[in-house]
């Protein structure tokens, strides 16, 4: 039975850890909060800091193989642990060009990737500098996650929202639709690529509000999405699980926003909706199974449960009731005891034929099923 680590115990590695109960694997997760999500799901939990080379490089040596949930890890210790003959996945090297935004945004460029045109700044006064390129997203070169990291700069009468550190400025792009793509590969170079999904952003949080599954799109704009989404991922040349997104602007052209070397949010509907989901299918990877079938089994939409306003504390969940008894609605809580605005605790899945059903549906949710404290 193989030893396989994960670094990271949020709810990406619990639903990880759900989806490895259907294969003979001996699961090890490293997190530094016992009571994080994956905790009690795993066969061994080890206290530490993903962060640290020592941590990770001694979580590491015990295991055949070892991945992540977050990309804020230590990839010093995983290079290490590479050459010692660990499995790592994604790569080291993949994982350093997209975990700094700065080094992802010059790979696309360095690999004709299309992307929105970007400059790169060193701090706050570096801004000044581009005040001409404005209106444009700031995003942090690393430590930014679920929206956190990204300021919008319309003018240089909002420089003093900017951040003091390295960073990308990337030219605001009029967004028609904003898309991501998972896409499985094994160590072999076999690819599986899942049908694109359509993302619907709250602006205020710049979080996931809902999505739909499949992206309603021409053929056109779909195979130019699946060319560019694969050239991406053959060009980081690792094996894994990725996601990859984004934007169509107003002209239609098609531009990656970013990419994430790991299972997804934009991927959790794979669950209910598709003969196998992202989270069979980087255990599929790890182990050395054959690559799982991508198919729809139905059309889906997802809903985030996100952490209400003005409301901290131990968790309550007003409307549970009411959506668990919706047909074809499926509720999955993430297994955290306290709440706070803005915070991921959870996502509900849909599933149904017609596209208006799955997005009443979504709103219902939205309106019905509340985080508060």
């Amino acid at each position: 039975m193989k030893k396989i680590g994960i670094l990271g115990g949020g709810q990406l590695g619990r639903m990880l850890l759900q989806e490895a109960a259907n294969y003979p694997v001996e699961t090890w997760v490293m997190e530094n909060d016992p009571a994080c999500p994956a905790a009690h799901l795993c066969h061994h939990f080890i206290i530490g800091n993903i962060r640290s080379y020592e941590d990770v490089y001694q979580f590491g040596k015990q295991l055949d193989a070892i991945t992540i949930e977050i990309e804020a890890v230590n990839v010093d210790a995983l290079e290490q642990l590479e050459k010692e003959g660990v499995k790592v996945v994604p790569s080291p090297a993949a994982l350093r060009i997209i975990k700094n935004k700065i080094v992802q945004k010059e790979f696309y460029q360095a690999n004709g990737i299309p992307t929105a045109e970007f400059v790169t700044v060193t701090d706050k006064e570096g801004l000044k500098e581009h005040f001409a390129f404005l209106p444009a997203a700031q995003k942090l070169g690393e430590g930014g996650y679920d929206g956190k990291g990204v300021q919008l700069l319309h003018g240089e009468d909002e420089w003093h929202l900017g951040f003091d550190a390295p960073s990308v400025l990337e030219k605001k792009v009029a967004i028609d639709k904003e898309i991501a793509v998972l896409i499985g590969i094994d160590s072999k170079g076999n690819m599986a690529i899942y049908p694109p999904v359509e993302m619907v952003f709250d602006p205020q949080l710049n979080l996931l509000d809902y999505q739909i599954a499949p992206a309603d799109l021409q053929d056109k704009t779909l195979w130019k999405i699946e060319a560019i989404a694969l050239k991406l991922v053959k060009a980081l040349g690792s094996a894994g699980l990725f996601a990859v997104e984004l934007f169509i602007d107003k002209e239609g052209e098609v531009l990656v926003n970013e990419a994430a070397p790991r299972v997804h949010n934009s991927g959790h509907h794979t669950i209910e909706a598709h003969s196998s989901s992202q989270y069979d299918m980087l255990w599929r990877i790890l182990l050395d199974y054959p690559l799982g079938s991508t198919a729809a089994i139905l059309p889906s939409s997802l809903v985030n449960l996100i952490g209400e306003p003005e409301f901290s504390g131990d968790v309550r969940y007003e409307g549970l009731e009411e959506v668990l008894a919706m047909e074809d609605v499926y509720v999955h809580l993430y297994g955290k005891n306290q709440t706070k605005p803005g915070r991921k605790m959870g996502h509900v899945t849909i599933l149904g034929k017609d596209r208006h059903d799955l997005v009443r549906k979504a709103h219902q949710v939205k309106r019905t099923l509340k985080v508060k404290s």
